[in-house]
């Protein structure tokens, strides 16, 4: 009997291991599905989409229809970061025709994808124009310095020939999350991060790593230069939610006779 016990007691044991994987699995799943749809970014730049998560053994599957392929984009990045995902399988539809590349109604959509994730400027609160490549700004900026950065994140954009700002300067009662107290998850951040640095022209060819822990951003990759550097720097800085940039980019080693 003493030889015959602990083979049975491990044999129950591995039973139970072995069924309470799926259980596991299902719970990690439903955790997944309920952190989406609770996400900053869902409930906020994609909350008129028709968004559906739906994950199996951490394989998240997003069906439905957005407005932009930047919103597409963006859905994807947000679940690819949520604890217990695996991959993204990214079936969503862009929902109606998309202004042509480069054109006009391109550029302005790029503009407002590149404000809109900045919390030192007002995406709401800036109304884009374009008309043969030189943009428009209208609207109210909370202060002098705001208005100008609102420029300069313009200008950045492909294909703008030049930025004119006939926005006025008043102060502006913010409603941003990080003044009503709401704090914004890491896989949120993480997705405005790599969304924001892929829409502005300076920065939209770096193959940069981007990682968030509790607000903290830490970036890695190659720049070409320490301004390249620094820019990076400067524009996380500025997303919705991110409390302080580590930098581990580093600066590529120049090639001699190029």
């Amino acid at each position: 009997m003493k030889s015959i016990f602990p083979l049975t007691l491990a044999a129950m044991v591995s039973t139970m291991f072995i069924s309470s994987s799926p259980l596991r699995a299902a719970s990690t799943d439903s955790r997944i599905e309920s952190a989406a749809a609770k996400s900053y970014t869902f409930k906020t730049t994609l909350k008129d989409d028709v968004i559906k998560t739906e994950a199996k053994n951490g394989v998240a599957t997003l069906t439905g229809t957005v407005a932009e392929e930047s919103h597409k984009a963006l859905a994807e990045n947000t679940v690819a970061n949520l604890p217990g995902v695996k991959r993204v399988d990214n079936e969503l539809v862009i929902n109606g025709a998309q202004p042509v590349e480069h054109s006009d109604g391109w550029i302005t959509m790029k503009v407002k994808t590149a404000l809109l994730f900045h919390r030192n400027v007002s995406a709401s609160g800036t109304t884009v124009y374009t008309k043969d490549g030189v943009v428009t700004l209208q609207g109210e900026a909370s202060s002098l310095a705001a208005k100008e950065l609102t420029t300069e994140y313009a200008t950045d954009i492909d294909n703008v020939k030049a930025v004119k700002n006939e926005m006025t300067v008043a102060p502006i009662a913010t409603t941003g999350s990080e003044t009503m107290g709401e704090k914004i998850d890491d896989a949120s951040i993480t997705a405005q991060v790599k969304s924001s640095l892929q829409s502005h022209h300076s920065t939209s060819a770096l193959h940069t790593t981007v990682a968030t822990k509790d607000g903290i951003v830490t970036v890695g990759g190659i720049a070409k230069n320490d301004a390249e550097r620094s820019l990076v720097t400067k524009l996380v800085t500025d997303i919705n939610g991110v409390d302080s940039v580590v930098n581990n980019m580093t600066i590529a080693i120049p090639v001699a006779g190029i």
